[in-house]
């Protein structure tokens, strides 16, 4: 086994050590369950790691990882991991995550095949298409490049207020919000979009489902 591998099990042990000398009871309360108030749909890139950024425990934030922090209709990974969060865990808010420098909203800017990973790329693609004008139009790549990553975010509130999930816990009166955020890895803060969605918002009609 490599050295950096067997790093990591003495890391684990070292980790056990330090939350043990605070609290002998901590690992035995923390089996008990989870009750966290907060989904979090984040990027899967190895610098944005959900608790550390808001400074939560374990047992504070349920977690949904992906490229590029999607939230897609047909991906069966993400509606589970919603469906148990709003409906068993009973979150109280759902948090869309990006962040500047995103890889996979690089790769929706550009037309080069990366691999498996295309297919993934094209749902990031329309929200290029339906931003096209306003993005098209900033004339400095860095600046396009941020503020698409800023559009992707908005459109994944908006799909995780369209869905059905989401509308059913409203219908019920469920105490619920999502909202949309980017994280900057440069400087480790957190800009709120102030897109947000609870359970008195206005979407179009053509949105709300009778459920």
């Amino acid at each position: 086994m490599s050295e950096f591998y067997k790093q990591l099990l003495e890391n684990n042990k070292k980790w056990v050590a330090s939350k043990l000398e605070l609290d002998k009871e901590y690992f035995s309360k923390l089996s008990k369950g989870q009750s966290p108030p907060v989904l979090w749909i984040g990027c899967a890139d190895s610098r944005v790691p959900a608790n550390e950024i808001i400074g939560a425990n374990p047992g504070e934030v349920f977690v949904h990882r992906n490229i590029a922090n999607m939230v897609v209709h047909s991906d069966m990974n993400m509606l589970s991991v919603l469906d148990y969060a709003v409906n068993a865990l009973k979150v109280k808010h759902i948090i869309v995550c990006g962040h500047y420098g995103c890889g996979g909203v690089k790769a929706a800017m550009g037309n080069d095949s990366i691999g498996l990973i295309d297919n993934w790329v094209r749902h990031i693609k329309d929200v290029y298409r339906f931003h096209k004008d306003e993005l098209d139009a900033i004339e400095d790549e860095k600046e396009r490049f941020d503020k698409f990553v800023e559009f992707n975010v908005i459109e994944q509130v908006f799909d995780l207020a369209k869905s059905s999930i989401v509308q059913s816990a409203w219908r019920k009166h469920q105490e619920l919000s999502v909202h949309g955020w980017v994280y900057e890895l440069s400087k480790g803060l957190v800009k709120d979009l102030n897109v947000n969605f609870g359970n008195n918002s206005e979407l179009d009609k053509v949105y709300q489902l009778n459920i």
